[in-house]
């Protein structure tokens, strides 16, 4: 009983310490993302979601390259949390609720000067 338990254990601890891990994903956003203040609260969104291991907006292009854990995320749930803070992610508006809260320099059109 002792030996059957004992080849119990080790078969369990083999398989976690050999289980594959799961790759992380990369995937790029297009926003409407204009100055760096944008920059800042969208990598900071990026921070607080789930998953999201890492994140850049590069302000020439307006893309967002996320690399994320897609165990604990997906694409969708990232351009959601992309939207709620504001911004449009590729063909996702923007909620309502976050575009409002923006400062008017981070508003699709804004003629103000960018930061």
């Amino acid at each position: 009983m002792k030996k059957s338990l004992l080849l119990l254990a080790f078969l369990l601890t083999a398989m976690f310490v050999y289980a594959e891990k799961p790759k992380p994903q990369t995937v790029k956003i297009k926003t409407s993302a204009i100055c760096e203040m944008c920059k800042e609260r969208i990598e900071r969104q990026m921070a607080f979601t789930k998953g999201v291991t890492l994140s850049e907006l590069n302000l020439d292009d307006k893309v967002l390259t996320v690399t994320f854990l897609p165990k604990k995320t997906d694409v969708a749930k990232i351009k959601k949390a992309i939207t709620e803070v504001g911004y449009d992610a590729d063909e996702v508006v923007a909620e309502t609720a976050g575009y409002e809260k923006l400062p008017s320099c981070c508003k699709k059109g804004s003629t103000e000067m960018k930061h």
